[in-house]
């Protein structure tokens, strides 16, 4: 029956994730849990060091204890993540068709899976230059097609970022928004137009959604830009980030109500979510997630693979014109029909069920608007100046007659209450 469920919607997840090929996701749905994790730091960004001993690491599982030949190849991508018009000979140093040959099989787990993992730099690709880097990883079966992506970024620093993020803005004082300013110091660089050669991008909790880009300073003088009062800058704070935990099949944690066994597979009914109408503090992890079982050798093979099941309370009718989405690092922040919440008529609500890893994750229920890709807070959690939210800027740099976006700067800043 599961194979049957795969193969029925596969040709869904194939069309609409190839079309959004610039962001880490997975293609197919017996792949589960790819991460990308930068110096064994899951609460990092990915990003490495050019000419340095830091490593990133790719992982994934595959829902079978059948092994399967997976090769992955690398791209150098663009600021905006689009391939850079660059040869393999240009970024890589070795092979770029290599065969993943780490990994081992699951323990004691209802969910029987394969776990895979490799990383980058490695004896057979070592990286040449700095950028943006999209891991194509292939199964045997169709080498065209990629089954995931991974995408990370080197960077060489160059410039020095300096920011701050400020709940008074250029449009509210205290209320529902967030702004960010910040400084980029590029002294000794041969630059002759920073407008047109620094490409500068900011991310909230690391969402792709609404990625701020195309980006003009407000002040220019020797060596330096500043971005200030700049509206483009002015984030909704939205609301911290829900939270579940599942460390144990035995019991609930965090916001868990009830776990059950339904032969084969565990259950994990989650306490039912009400619309936010006040701030809601709590020690979250912004969007991220952490593979866990407390009773494990290894986590990667022990934890085991469970039907987590969301609800969203509050609605007489469903909301016109859109709908609710799962938006973590768990769903690469993607809005396909895999993370899309079903309005139920006979409870009011909203429900959806994830198969996820054991562990703790962190997630928003995000309503998006028909033809639109931001997604929004206010409908299921609201919009609130405290939220601790984080915000992440990158400097690229292409100098006249460049072929590629260098990384050359970077900086992470996040916003909490004084």
């Amino acid at each position: 029956m599961k194979q049957a469920l795969f193969s029925i919607i596969w040709f869904t997840w194939m069309s609409l994730h190839m079309a959004m090929a610039q962001n880490t996701c997975v293609n197919v749905p017996h792949i589960k849990t790819l991460q990308v994790i930068a110096n064994g730091n899951w609460m990092a960004p990915p990003i490495i060091h050019l000419s340095t001993t830091d490593k990133v690491e790719i992982s994934f599982d595959e829902l079978t204890h059948e092994y399967h030949r997976y090769t992955y190849k690398i791209i150098h991508c663009n600021a905006d993540w689009t391939p850079s018009d660059l040869f393999d000979t240009d970024y890589l140093q070795g092979f770029n068709d290599n065969v993943i040959e780490n990994y081992e099989n699951s323990l004691n787990t209802t969910m029987l899976y394969t776990h895979y993992s490799f990383q980058l730099p490695n004896g057979e690709a070592q990286l040449l230059i700095s950028g943006n880097y999209q891991v194509n990883i292939y199964g045997e079966d169709d080498e065209e097609t990629p089954v995931a992506q991974a995408c990370f970024s080197v960077i060489e620093p160059r410039v020095g970022v300096s920011a701050e993020v400020s709940s008074n803005t250029d449009i509210d004082t205290n209320e529902s928004h967030q702004q960010v300013s910040f400084t980029v110091n590029y002294p000794g660089m041969n630059v002759t137009s920073p407008q047109s050669e620094f490409n500068v991008r900011v991310y909230q909790n690391q969402r792709t959604d609404n990625c701020v880009s195309d980006l003009q300073p407000t002040y220019l003088q020797p060596g330096q830009m500043q971005f200030v009062h700049n509206r483009k800058l002015i984030f909704p704070a939205g609301n911290e980030y829900r939270r579940f935990e599942v460390f144990n099949m035995h019991y609930g944690y965090q916001d868990v109500e009830q776990m059950q066994f339904f032969n084969p597979y565990y259950h994990a009914t989650l306490f039912p979510d009400q619309p936010r109408t006040n701030y809601s503090y709590d020690q979250d992890q912004n969007g991220r997630y952490f593979i866990r079982y407390d009773m494990a050798q290894d986590t990667n093979t022990e934890a085991d693979y469970l039907f987590v099941h969301f609800t969203l309370e509050g609605f007489d009718n469903p909301l016109p014109n859109g709908n609710f989405y799962l938006s973590g690092a768990f769903t690469y922040n993607q809005f396909t029909p895999s993370f899309a919440l079903t309005y139920n008529e006979q409870t009011h609500a909203y429900e959806g069920v994830q198969l996820l890893k054991q562990g703790v994750y962190n997630w928003l229920y995000l309503f998006v608007p028909e033809g639109n890709q931001v997604g929004q807070t206010a409908p299921s959690a609201g919009n609130f100046y405290e939220t601790e939210n984080e915000y992440l800027i990158l400097v690229y740099h292409r100098p006249f007659g460049g072929r590629y976006d260098k990384l050359v700067g970077m900086s992470s800043v996040k916003f909490e209450q004084e």
